[in-house]
């Protein structure tokens, strides 16, 4: 089957799945429905678009199709902010209550130790992108223990809070966090378009990269700092979704059948918005909210992820 035949399938399955979750149960409310649904339905966009773009460039610099951008500890450190603040300030200080200045702190947070956690180990030229792994993964259980610790002693009812955010959630995003991330979605992006000629070289391996001419270092560093952008914006815009990266881009590694990032990348952002729009109608038609998406989303790519496993070993 053709690239161009796969992608519109693709396109055709999210195209039909945003008009049901849109037109579902509507009962002729549009007024009510539909800026409501739209603000969800965006946040869904902006999140499986930054989620994927991230996985895959994650997986290619690394060379790992199992490894997802979550091992350098950027979930554990969204949590570890969130629980901080509430933990120093409470849960009704402005940096919580105020959506703007809640994201502004765990997106610049994951962001700024995302650049000087790269500075650092990137000074010498003797660490590479498996030393970088190695620490991103301390540091993430270094976090959860942090994270762990606070939870305990703090307030019962303040807990409730840090539990909420503990799941990804599309209800009641903020409009405002919706434009600024796709602002910052949109220069990642044309930031990017430079860069995407090194990808496909990249993902043969340093040696080859380096032997046909790659800045390697170079275009490492800067992926890797695009990849912290995305999962920031994307964790701080509705909260962490694990396994979806993972679940996704391997996905579209076995239903294109290519290597060119050109054609990858496109179809591994609709492939998220199918699974995210799919599995809200799940847990808001089959489970009645009863469970959180990130949940469903979760389990699916936990087993995908042992498959995975199970698969490389053989």
């Amino acid at each position: 089957m053709a690239y161009k035949t796969k992608l519109t399938i693709l396109v055709a399955g999210s195209l039909v799945l945003i008009a049901i979750y849109m037109l579902i149960d509507s009962g002729g409310n549009w007024e009510y429905i539909i800026p409501r649904r739209s603000k969800n339905l965006f946040a869904i966009l902006i999140t499986g678009a930054a989620i994927s773009f991230s996985t895959i460039l994650f997986q290619t610099i690394t060379n790992n199709r199992i490894l997802t951008p979550s091992i350098i500890g950027l979930d554990s450190l969204y949590m570890l902010i969130q629980t901080f603040v509430i933990f120093t300030f409470g849960s009704m200080s402005i940096a919580m209550t105020n959506a703007n200045l809640n994201f502004i702190i765990t997106a610049g947070g994951m962001i700024l130790f995302s650049f000087i956690f790269y500075q650092l180990l990137f000074r010498g030229e003797g660490n590479n992108i498996y030393f970088l792994l190695l620490i991103g993964l301390i540091l993430g259980t270094f976090f959860s223990s942090l994270t762990t610790f606070m939870q305990v002693l703090i307030d019962p009812n303040e807990f409730l809070t840090i539990q909420n955010r503990m799941f990804a959630s599309f209800n009641n995003v903020n409009s405002d966090l919706l434009l600024l991330s796709t602002i910052i979605f949109i220069a990642v992006s044309i930031y990017c378009i430079r860069y995407m000629k090194y990808l496909d070289v990249i993902s043969l391996g340093k040696d080859h990269a380096v032997n046909l001419g790659v800045p390697f270092d170079k275009v490492v560093k800067r992926m890797l700092l695009v990849v912290a952008i995305l999962i920031s914006i994307a964790t701080a815009l509705v909260g962490p979704i694990t396994f979806l990266g993972l679940l996704v881009a391997n996905v579209t590694y076995e239903f294109l059948k290519t290597y060119k990032h050109s054609r990858i990348i496109p179809a591994s952002i609709f492939i998220s918005i199918i699974a995210l729009i799919g599995g809200q109608l799940i847990v808001e038609r089959i489970f009645t909210f009863s469970t959180t998406l990130s949940v469903i989303v979760n389990f699916i790519g936990g087993v995908y992820f042992l498959y995975l496993l199970l698969r490389e070993r053989k």
